[in-house]
């Protein structure tokens, strides 16, 4: 009993992990309509940033509470430069995000080489539950998951910031005619998702190590759990998530993990195949 109970807190963090990827990866496609291919390599520059911090001699944490503002900043600056220009055309702009991922993946894989980078937990060790032991650092992740996912959700549906957002999405004609800057929405959209890969890169960087690579596998589960929860709600993508994480941190504990890879995503094309427009079909928050 003991192991399952371990095995099922394995699962629930790696699932939470997958959450903070989707979530700002959700969050563009569904609010702005586009599918942002670079966001495993926003994950990768939070990683990348948190162990540059710490190779510093600074603490870990630091480069952890960093990580999001300064991916953030990049997203605002690439959207701005870059990835605005093509909203009129969508596959371009996924065509252009993708372009993107590759230029930053082969940067950060030119810095690094091949080596497979580390930095230490912040909070190390194990919480004792009888004869069980979970680690520490995964309960942090997914508490802040938690805590991210309800601070999206409140951000989104609670406040100005989020009205506004959701007006120049949904009608960008009738809220620029109410005086609503959609560019500056825009913006601040992108970075807020690129914020969050960074945040989920600085989390996860303790647990999976930094490789050039590291975001793909993210982008690849990401996206998939996008289409299997469904675009255009904020709870769409999070339902994706939770179901594509489970099963990608659960089947590995049953067989071989290349096969467990491949059976996530024949199982996620036969569900987008019989139901396309995903878990949750509602539109908006």
């Amino acid at each position: 009993m003991d192991n399952l109970f371990v095995a099922l807190f394995e699962i629930l963090s790696f699932g939470a992990i997958v959450v903070l990827v989707v979530l700002g990866l959700g969050i563009i496609a569904s609010m702005m309509g586009i599918f942002n291919f670079a966001q495993g390599e926003f994950v990768l520059l939070g990683a990348y940033v948190t162990y540059i911090v710490y190779s510093a001699g600074l603490p870990v944490w630091l480069g952890m509470l960093a990580a999001p503002f300064v991916v953030g900043a990049l997203g605002f600056v690439l959207e701005r430069s870059i990835v605005r220009r093509f909203y009129a055309a969508p596959v371009v702009a996924m065509l252009g995000t993708y372009a993107l991922g590759l230029i930053i993946r082969e940067i950060v894989r030119g810095l690094i080489g091949g080596l497979y980078l580390s930095v230490p937990e912040p909070l190390g060790g194990s919480v004792s539950i009888g004869t069980m032991h979970f680690s520490t650092w995964r309960l942090v992740i997914i508490l802040i998951t938690a805590l991210v996912m309800i601070g999206s959700y409140l951000l989104l549906a609670r406040t100005a910031f989020g009205l506004r957002i959701r007006a120049s999405l949904e009608n960008p004609a009738l809220a620029r005619a109410s005086g609503i800057s959609t560019n500056a929405i825009y913006g601040a959209t992108f970075a807020f998702g690129a914020a969050l890969a960074g945040l989920a890169g600085a989390l996860i960087v303790p647990v999976f190590s930094l490789f050039a690579d590291l975001g793909l596998r993210f982008l690849i589960q990401g996206f998939v759990a996008v289409m299997v929860g469904g675009v255009g709600s904020f709870a769409g993508p999070v339902a994706g998530a939770g179901v594509i994480g489970t099963l990608a941190a659960a089947l590995p504990w049953i067989i071989p993990p290349v096969i467990a890879d491949v059976l996530v995503f024949v199982l996620a094309i036969i569900f987008i195949k019989f139901r396309p427009q995903g878990l949750i079909s509602t539109k908006g928050i």
